[in-house]
């Protein structure tokens, strides 16, 4: 099993994904149960296709599935901040 916690952008990855923990715990309960839960699955997603990709010979098809979910959460961050879901930005 290939090593990942050394990785920069694992590490990113998991500090995006805690602080999208603790924002969403600010979010009204309407956006909490919508785009909150999109924003945790997403950014959860994100780390996990790191974690997959360095587990791979070719890392080719899971970066590109992996740029495809940042892709995602960009759209639900805009989303987000739009409906002014975020307490400050």
């Amino acid at each position: 099993m290939a090593r990942y916690e050394h990785l920069p952008i694992y590490k990113q990855a998991m500090d995006v994904a805690v602080h999208f923990e603790k924002v969403v715990a600010g979010f009204s309960r309407y956006h909490k149960y919508t785009l909150g839960s999109d924003l945790r699955n997403a950014s959860r997603e994100v780390v996990s296709l790191i974690i997959q990709a360095n587990a791979e010979r070719d890392k080719t098809p899971k970066l590109i599935e992996l740029r495809q979910q940042l892709d995602q959460l960009i759209v639900l961050i805009r989303i987000s901040k739009e409906v002014q879901a975020f307490r400050s930005f």
